[in-house]
């Protein structure tokens, strides 16, 4: 059957900024799916601490009014972080596009409020690879595309590849929706290539390792040449910092 028709997660955050280092948790989502259909859903708002900025409230919708009667972030981080180490102790695969993104922020919520680390936590259900943790397996349908047909022109934002891959986004930047959007587009991705298909998770885990930074230090190399000479890009997959 492929992974695609297994068990996946669909992971998505929606934050105060873009900075992972610096961006808070307003809202987020694990959707819980099987062959591309939500079996169970977990939603939150959570309380950043900090003001939204206009700019980040006009993306997604919430106003630092709004989620100051969300929940406590470290709250909202630690049982997030459970659910996903939960998830991976069980064997499913993680979805999230951009992954690097919302990972990132999501270590950097838990170092901000000194809960364990996402590594510390698989290391906690025997999980741990070796000295050095591997969070995962992830799946990043941004990281496969990228890889899978590089040379499409346009953009690469979620609402956009879901139209090259005829998936439904009725709500973009709504946590929940972009999440199963996330889902679907890997679960199309495995359906156009026999070979993602096949892979196993672990294996299509490490495959987009090496994609990621062969992307990142070609992006790099093309910001370089475009008059910045001192562009540096993190080559660093699921986990940036």
């Amino acid at each position: 059957m492929g992974w695609h028709q297994e068990l996946l997660i669909g992971f998505d955050l929606e934050t105060t900024g873009t900075d992972p280092a610096e961006a808070r948790i307003v809202t987020a989502a694990v959707v819980e799916t099987k062959g591309g259909e939500p079996v169970g859903r977990r939603e939150w708002l959570a309380d950043p601490g900090i003001p939204i900025p206009d700019e980040a409230a006009a993306i997604h919708g919430i106003t630092s009014e709004r989620a100051a009667l969300g929940r406590p972030a470290r709250e909202v981080a630690d049982e997030i972080a459970g659910i996903l180490v939960a998830h991976w102790s069980a064997g499913a695969a993680v979805v999230a596009y951009n992954a690097a993104f919302d990972l990132t922020i999501l270590a950097a919520e838990l170092r901000r409020h000194g809960l364990p680390s996402l590594g510390e936590r698989l290391a906690a259900e025997g999980l741990a690879a070796g000295a050095a943790t591997e969070t995962g397996p992830v799946v990043d349908p941004l990281t496969m595309d990228r890889a899978l047909d590089r040379y499409r022109r346009g953009k690469r934002n979620l609402e956009t590849v879901c139209r090259v891959y005829g998936v439904t986004l009725d709500d973009a930047h709504e946590a929940g929706a972009d999440a199963l959007a996330a889902v679907r587009v890997a679960c199309a991705l495995a359906d156009r290539y026999p070979e993602v298909a096949a892979a196993a998770p672990w294996d299509l885990h490490h495959d987009q390792v090496r994609w990621y930074a062969d992307w990142a230090r070609g992006y790099e190399a093309w910001l370089r040449r475009g008059g910045n000479p001192t562009a540096t890009v993190d080559p660093r997959w699921p986990l940036r910092g």
